[in-house]
């Protein structure tokens, strides 16, 4: 059984960071590109970031671009978002992804993803 766990959310003030991971278990980690998405109250479902099963290929958001980064430790099963200058923009849930469809790179489109977090609470106050 697949089961992504996400933790490191929490409330902070504007430009200051916080570390997202997501440890991945029942799953072929080493060969899944990875996601991480974000959902606001009342929005649909944003994509922030990817990385590729080999951890080469990342892709952001033009929104977090410069600010967050993303990788992946497959040692440990584990994904990581590190958030900085963070904005009350970036308030939302915040998901990890596993996509095991062996595409060439990882997909912004949440329906490429097989598997989901359920998600830790990111809140930054202005």
């Amino acid at each position: 059984q697949v089961q992504l766990v996400e933790s490191g959310g929490g409330l902070v003030q504007a430009g200051e960071s916080l570390r997202l991971s997501c440890t991945c278990s029942g799953c072929t980690f080493r060969r899944s590109h990875m996601g991480w998405f974000r959902q606001a109250p009342g929005k649909e479902r944003d994509f922030v970031s990817g990385i590729s099963w080999t951890g080469t290929t990342t892709d952001y958001a033009d929104s977090v671009e410069g600010r967050f980064t993303i990788s992946r430790d497959n040692a440990k099963n584990t994904l990581y978002l590190q958030m900085n200058s963070l904005k009350p923009e970036d308030t939302a849930v915040y998901y990890c992804a596993a996509d095991r469809s062996g595409a060439i790179s990882p997909s912004r489109a949440p329906g490429h993803y097989d598997f989901w977090g359920q998600g830790t609470q990111v809140t930054v106050s202005s």
